[in-house]
C-alpha cells in the first residue's frame, strides 16, 4: 500500500467567460480561477497525491506550465493521463479524499458530482467535501480556491 498527498491553489480571475472547474465539474455563476490549464484545484491536487503515493514526482513535472501543449487543457485529461502513469508503475487506486478550501461559491450541491467523475476517472471511490477558511488569509478573502487531496495505493 502507498499513501499520496497532494495540494493545490488558484486565484481567482477576473475573466467573466473564464468558466470555474472544480472536481471534473463545472460550477455556474462563479468566477474561473487562473492557470496554465483549467486550473481545477480539486483534480490538481488528486493529481499530485496519485503521482506521489506512486513516487512519480508532481504535476508540474509531468505537465508543466511552460509547454503550450497544455494551455487551457481540461484536468480529466491530466488526471486520466496520471492514472495511466500510476497504472503503469504497477499500482491501482484503492480510494481517495479531496477537500476544497473556499469561501464562495457555496459547493454542497456540487459535491456528489465531483465524487462521481472523480472516481469514474480514477477507477475507484473519491470523496470530496468542502469547507471554508473562516474568512481568513487569502482564501478568506476570496482571492483564491485551494485543495488538498490523499489518496491510497495498491500494488497491482
Amino acid at each position: 500500500m502507498r499513501i499520496g498527498q497532494g495540494i493545490d491553489v488558484h486565484r481567482v480571475g477576473d475573466d467573466p467567460a473564464r468558466p470555474l472547474w472544480l472536481g471534473l465539474v463545472h460550477v455556474p455563476d462563479a468566477p474561473g480561477l487562473v492557470g496554465h490549464s483549467d486550473a481545477d484545484v480539486a483534480t490538481h491536487a488528486l493529481c499530485d497525491a496519485l503521482l506521489g503515493a506512486a513516487g512519480l514526482g508532481d504535476l508540474g513535472r509531468h505537465f508543466p506550465d511552460t509547454d503550450p501543449a497544455f494551455a487551457g487543457a481540461p484536468s480529466r485529461r491530466l488526471l486520466e493521463a496520471v492514472v495511466e502513469l500510476v497504472r503503469a508503475a504497477g499500482y491501482v487506486v484503492t480510494s481517495g479524499d479531496v477537500t476544497i478550501v473556499a469561501e464562495r461559491p457555496k459547493l454542497a450541491l456540487y459535491l456528489p458530482a465531483m465524487s462521481h467523475e472523480l472516481s469514474s476517472v480514477a477507477g475507484a471511490p473519491i470523496s470530496v467535501k468542502a469547507t471554508t477558511s473562516e474568512g481568513l488569509g487569502a482564501l478568506g478573502r476570496v482571492e483564491g480556491i485551494g485543495a488538498s487531496a490523499v489518496v491510497l495505493l495498491s500494488a497491482s
